[in-house]
């Protein structure tokens, strides 16, 4: 497929393939799974702001080889299941989920301690739901989501080792007994790294993005061989973005329905030019950035499907500018300047806030949908005028 589209559409993808392959082929490989679930259990630990509400299930060694990989059993809630998350707690008063740090694995006792011969595989710990397991975990969702930005955030802009594979089925939510939720990370085999270089260059690109500094998304994007900055930038958003040249956006949103339809085809082969343009020089283009994207991608709809309870677009600004402050690998002159920069960032990240709020407004009077609705609607627009239709849920297929 990827060698068509270099043919047939005159689109440099095929070059990406390998890269592409091996990131693939390394998920087959337990042992790489492994060492990368210790590797970000360790990272977790190391972080105070992440410690109390992120776990990653212990793995056993010793009953696991490249083929197989063992590790804990663990007793949570799917994130698809937003019922069960949000109905009332009925378990007992600081009390969390069974098997949750703090809580005991079974308060009336696991089947193997009262009679040994009834052990199951699965043991059932089901009291917490109530009668006729109409309980829940009594958690907010906003709380949810802004735990899950807040981990894939400083997986990208202060670890370098990002998580690609974020969907709803790999992450469990638990409740901790001081009643906040713990997000369970789970299926540890695609990951990528980035270097310290890549990884300051990606957060000064998202801080460029939120404060419409044109010089600098055009020097990041021009050092990884990228000659359309705006359309990169609008990829990069999950919508168009409005802050630079933007010539042929401008070219798009300015027609008539009856100029849009006749020029449907001439604007579409200028977008694929754009993208074309994304990768103008493939020797420069970091591949990293393709499995980036699939983690920004699903985030957002993550946040999406939960009704966008989070702006997650300020999350994620707010740590890659708080990155450039924390990271060891910076010097002390720089990291000084980036706190000044910092404090006028958070200021300018207040606008967001207000459409935000529009939108979380709008949605309780049943007038429209979340902030991420929108994205999806702006995406899908922006697709159409490249010629390319979005007319499935991430999750499908």
């Amino acid at each position: 497929m990827a060698w068509v589209y270099s043919k047939w559409f005159d689109i440099p993808f095929y070059t990406l393939v390998p890269y592409v392959s091996e990131r693939l082929s390394l998920e087959t490989d337990f042992v790489n799974e492994a060492d990368n679930s210790e590797n970000m259990a360790k990272l977790v630990a190391g972080e105070p702001r992440l410690r109390d509400r992120v776990y990653i299930p212990r793995v056993y060694r010793e009953l696991s080889s490249r083929r197989v990989m063992t590790a804990e059993w663990v007793e949570g809630v799917r994130l698809w299941d937003k019922d069960a998350i949000t109905r009332p707690w009925r378990g007992g008063w600081r009390e969390g989920s069974p098997g949750c740090r703090g809580t005991p694995l079974d308060r009336k006792g696991t089947p193997e301690e009262k009679n040994p011969r009834a052990a199951k595989v699965k043991p059932e710990r089901d009291y917490w739901r109530g009668y006729k397991n109409r309980g829940g975990l009594g958690l907010s969702l906003k709380d949810v989501m802004t735990t899950m930005v807040d981990l894939f955030s400083a997986q990208m802009f202060l670890w370098g080792w990002v998580h690609c594979d974020p969907h709803p089925g790999n992450i469990f939510i638990r409740r901790k007994p001081s009643g906040k939720p713990e997000l369970v990370l789970i299926d540890h085999g695609l990951y990528i790294h980035m270097d310290p270089g890549f990884r300051h260059q990606y957060a000064r690109f998202w801080k460029a993005l939120l404060t419409f500094d044109n010089r600098t998304l055009g020097e990041v994007a021009n050092s990884w061989g990228v000659n359309n900055a705006d359309i990169f930038a609008s990829a990069t958003l999950m919508r168009p973005y409005r802050g630079g040249d933007m010539s042929t956006q401008r070219g798009i949103s300015g027609l008539s329905k009856s100029e849009r339809a006749e020029r449907h085809y001439e604007m579409q082969q200028a977008m694929r030019k754009a993208i074309r343009e994304i990768l103008g020089d493939e020797t420069k283009w970091p591949k990293e950035l393709i499995f980036i994207g699939r983690n920004l991608r699903i985030v957002q709809a993550n946040n999406q499907f939960l009704g966008s309870p989070v702006n997650r677009v300020k999350i994620t600004g707010i740590w890659a500018s708080r990155a450039l402050i924390e990271s060891p690998d910076l010097p002390l002159a720089e990291k000084i300047c980036n706190f000044g920069r910092h404090l006028i960032f958070r200021m300018v990240l207040f606008t967001t806030d207000i459409y935000f709020y529009f939108t979380k407004v709008r949605q309780f009077l049943h007038l429209g949908g979340g902030m991420e609705d929108d994205i999806e609607a702006q995406m899908q627009n922006m697709a159409s005028d490249m010629g390319i239709e979005l007319n499935q849920n991430v999750f499908e297929g």
